[in-house]
């Protein structure tokens, strides 16, 4: 039997990806599966389904800050609301590529987001990216120079363009072959179609 595959299609704009990221490492080894981190930006998956961040939507807004912290308790992490919100990503996810073509995607990604979401790094700016990545055990200048490459601006487009042909509409968004899992708070279903899928 060959593990199950999880994609994970996140973004660091993302509060609830953050959230996601902190326990899906453990969700893949309680399910024998392996996870394929898979940069992708958010904005242009709402900009092509229609869907808006929970931030621009007034009523969901207002309920935004305490939902966070409450999933951040059940977790026991730490989630720290940043002053740049929202964030433009499009650096850290092109850095990301890059990291990942050298094997060092979901290390990158979990650096990324806490960098945003714990330390409150502006992750928009490059030069706070590369301190915050070359802090985190990276050499970032050498990921932002690699970032400028066109087959990895590639990379970050063809993972968006596929996200978007296979159903996505947000973040986190999961897939096991065509099986698709939307947000944080369905990482119990994701976990339970792992437990029973047959394979």
């Amino acid at each position: 039997m060959n593990p199950s595959v999880i994609e994970f299609f996140w973004d660091p704009a993302s509060p609830y990806t953050w959230l996601a990221a902190t326990q899906i490492e453990a969700l893949a080894a309680r399910s024998k599966a392996t996870i394929s981190w898979r940069p992708f930006v958010l904005g242009k998956v709402f900009e092509a389904t229609g869907n808006r961040a929970p931030a621009t939507v007034a009523a969901k807004a207002k309920h935004l800050f305490k939902d966070l912290q409450r999933w951040a308790q059940l977790y026991e992490q730490p989630l720290n609301f940043p002053k740049v919100f929202p964030v433009n990503s499009i650096a850290a996810l092109r850095m990301a590529c890059a990291a990942d073509a050298s094997g060092d995607g979901g290390r990158f990604a979990m650096a990324a987001m806490r960098a945003y979401w714990v330390d409150g790094v502006d992750i928009g700016k490059p030069e706070a990216l590369v301190t915050a990545m070359t802090a985190a055990g990276f050499d970032g200048a050498a990921l932002l120079e690699a970032s400028q490459q066109q087959e990895v601006k590639d990379r970050l487009r063809a993972n968006t363009d596929e996200a978007i042909k296979r159903g996505a509409f947000g973040a986190p968004s999961f897939f096991v072959g065509n099986d698709m899992f939307w947000g944080n708070d369905r990482l119990v279903l994701l976990e339970r179609f792992l437990s029973s899928e047959a394979r």
